[in-house]
This record gives structure tokens, sequence and C-alpha cells, in this order.
């Protein structure tokens, strides 16, 4: 670990607020000194006032002068990456590929399995990605749908290239062995294609972080093109980042340093979940598939004030206090609602991005298997996000999920256990310790076991 002293700045270009976070960076560990808030301001078309305003609200609470000190940049104003995956099985390719897509700041709208359809071309065409992934097959495996679906898409990308719409670049992360025709096809239609390393290389093996830090990539070159991203380019030499990657990242060194993890972002728009664990042994022995071990899921749908009403649907009473809803609450009412409407997302969220315990029949009879992510042997549960940290009770929100092993409607889901020790990002800092961990791991790493220690001993 080295000591490398000095101020640096953090900012994060959310979907509703832009925040700045100054460090001092000392000893090997990220002190914070200052924050500044201010409304994201991409309904203007320049995200630049959104962050001058969060910048000169942190300087006035003691940060240095903007522009005079190092900055790094996380995003998820610009929406993420829309992303197709087209794989050859759900339960193989396309479900790894998603899930390293996922991981690194896509939206997945479309994912398909098996031999492309004319019906999934028109899809494709409605949805207009901003990038097209092509998996399938392990390693010298089947190659003839994959070259199939390669001639197709490439077809379908020429055609919308020329009919004027922006080029759309392909990511291929299948079969090592079609890396050269693959390549070929899609350079004969001109379309760009960048090549990863196969997400299913054998059977029951994924390998998806050569994809994500790919798809980062894509990301960062992608960003400046949406209205008013490219003035970020303005405040870092650094790369740009998808938030939920940062916050991914962050999870993982967290693991690292402290241990098995999971954190909740609940958000204006999205809940994202994240975690970082290999699961119980208990459970190991009873999954169907593997998964990945660090692991995001993206609700689209749950989100406390762009999708409160999704949230709310079904229950006439909190529809009703949704006219006290704002994106910063401050009175009594306000604060309410956006407590009950974190409270929910986090309860569908996490059971949406946890295993279940099923009972499957077979000619030998009746046993007991895992499908999806096992998150019983969680040590640490983390709130992070506005709605967590800046609103009342976050703490008791977690609690309430933190039931090991819960059946609810003939489902068992695999959650936390009780013993899972609470940790409530109060200080808004791991979406900006994610974003240093590129450039800084060791001391990230060194700054979230202070953290954790600090908040444990009270």
């Amino acid at each position: 670990m080295t000591d490398r002293p000095g101020t640096i700045l953090t900012v994060e270009v959310g979907s509703t607020i832009t925040k700045v976070n100054a460090f001092e960076l000392r000893e090997g560990v990220f002190r914070p000194l200052a924050q500044g808030f201010a409304p994201t301001s991409v309904d203007e078309g320049d995200v630049g006032i959104g962050i001058d305003a969060a910048m000169e609200a942190c300087r006035v609470a003691g940060g240095p002068e903007p522009g005079s000190v190092e900055t790094h940049v996380n995003s998820s104003a610009a929406g993420g990456l829309r992303m197709t995956v087209h794989g050859l099985t759900v339960s193989m390719t396309a479900r790894a590929a998603r899930e390293a897509s996922l991981g690194a700041g896509a939206i997945v709208t479309m994912v398909t399995a098996g031999p492309l359809a004319g019906y999934d071309l028109e899809e494709i065409r409605e949805v207009r990605p901003n990038v097209v992934l092509l998996a399938g097959g392990v390693d010298g495996g089947e190659r003839g749908v994959v070259l199939r679906n390669a001639e197709l898409l490439a077809g379908l990308l020429r055609e919308q290239r020329e009919a004027g719409e922006r080029a759309t670049p392909v990511v291929y992360a299948g079969n090592s062995a079609l890396r050269r025709p693959v390549t070929s096809v899609f350079g004969d239609a001109r379309v760009e294609v960048l090549l990863a390393d196969n997400v299913f290389p054998e059977v029951d093996v994924l390998n998806i972080a050569p994809l994500r830090t790919l798809i980062h990539e894509v990301f960062n070159a992608h960003i400046t093109h949406a209205p008013g991203m490219a003035r970020l380019r303005d405040f870092t030499d650094a790369e740009i980042l998808p938030t939920p990657g940062a916050v991914l990242k962050g999870a993982e060194l967290f693991a690292e340093a402290v241990g098995d993890v999971v954190v909740i972002d609940v958000g204006g728009a999205t809940t994202d979940i994240h975690s970082v664990t290999e699961g119980s042994v208990e459970f190991a022995a009873k999954a169907l598939e593997p998964e990945p071990t660090a692991k995001r899921t993206v609700e689209g749908d749950l989100g406390v004030y762009v999708n409160a009403a999704n949230v709310a649907a079904g229950d006439e009473e909190a529809q009703a206090r949704l006219e006290h809803l704002r994106a910063m609450p401050s009175s009594e009412a306000e604060i309410a609602i956006t407590h009950w409407l974190a409270e929910r997302a986090v309860d569908l969220g996490i059971r949406r991005h946890a295993g279940t315990l099923t009972d499957l029949f077979t000619p030998s009879g009746k046993k007991q298997v895992v499908k999806g992510k096992d998150l019983t042997a969680v040590e640490y549960v983390v709130a992070t996000g506005g709605a967590l940290t800046q609103v009342p009770g976050g703490e008791e929100i977690l609690r309430g999920v933190c039931l090991g092993p819960s059946t609810r409607g003939g489902v068992t889901s695999l959650l936390p256990s009780p013993e899972a020790r609470i940790l409530v990002d109060r200080g808004y800092l791991f979406s900006a310790m994610g974003t240093l961990a590129h450039t800084y791991p060791d001391e990230v790493a060194a700054s979230f076991a202070a953290w954790a220690r600090s908040e444990l001993d009270g």
C-alpha cells in the first residue's frame, strides 16, 4: 500500500441528484473533508450546471477550489447503456452475458436464446440498443447458430447505419474458435466489433470479468454522446465510470477487506442490489447453475421518486400519500412516504435478487435445489443511496429483510441471516469509494475496513 497524500474529488452525476465528495488521502486511508449536492441538470441539456453547483456547495463546506485537484467521475444520468443480449441457451451463455452486462452499467432490454427469428430482429430495431452483445457456445463448441446470428445482426445494423441512425457496436463474448469468422462477418458489414473472452468457456464455468471491463469502456465512449454529457470530460482525465459499475467494484473491495456483503442502493428511479458472496456450503451443494461471486441486479420499476407510483401500486393509502412525494424530502409527511417507499423497494428488490430453494421431483424422488444467488452467508448488509441514508430508519428497513431462508407465497428466498451486521452509509460515500477503486484499490479497501470498524465500534 502506498501513501499518496493530497486532496481528491469525486463527482457522481445521478439520475436526480449530483454529489461531490472531497477526500484527503492520508496514511493510506481516504478521509472525508466536505460534500456538496445539487439537482442533476439533465433537463437543462447540460449536466455541468448541476456539477458546478455541487462543486461550489462542496467548496463552501470546506472542499477545494473546483479544477484545482485530481477528480474522478461516475454517472448514471445518461440512463446507462441500452443493451440487447443474444446467446445460445438462457441457462448458460445468455444468462452469463446478462450478469456481466448488469455489473457494468448496462440496461439489458432484451435477451434471446438460440437462432434469431424475424420478430427478434424487429424488436431489436424498436429497442435501438447502444450496444449489442453476441455470445454463445463453450470454447470449441457450437458454431452454426452463433455464426448465423452474427450474419443477421450484421445485416440489421448495416441497414440502420445506412438509414442514418447512429452506428451500434457489437461485443462478441462467445466461442473463442469463432473470433475470426465473427470479426469478418461484422467487418464486411462495416459494423464495429469488440472482442471479449468467452463468458462461458466451459460448462459450469463463468468468466464475466473481461466482459464487464470491455462494457465499461463502451460506456465511457457512449456517455460523452448523450445530451449534455460531453461536458463531463472537462472535469476529469480519468475514465468515467457507470455508477452501478463503481458501486459493484466498491462492494468487491469491501468483501475483500471486511467480509461477504450485500449493498442496497435505493434511488429515485431504480433499486440496485449488489452482492459479493460464494454462498453457504450447505446450499452450494444444491445449486443447479453457477452464479457469479459478484452479482448486480437493477430493478428498473422500483424507485422512490421517478417510479414511486410503481412501488405504491395496489396500496390505495400509499397512492394517496404520493402527493407529498419530493426528490429531497424535508417535511414529516414527505419523509414518511419516502421511508415507506424505500422499505417496500428493499423488500421487493432483495427477493428478486436472492436465489430460491425449490423442490425438484426426479426419477429417484424429491430433492431440494437452489436456483440463483444464495445470500445466507452474507456477513454485512450495507445501505447506500439517498433514500436509505438520508431518511431516518434505514437500518430498520435492512434489518427487516435479514431473515435467512424466508418463505412467502410458497417461495423460499435465500436472504441474509438475522446475524448479518447492518451498516448505513450515512456519509453517502460508497459510490465515491467505488469510483476511486480503479485507481486506488488498496487505499479504498483500507478505507472500507476503517469505516466498518468505526461503525461497529459505535
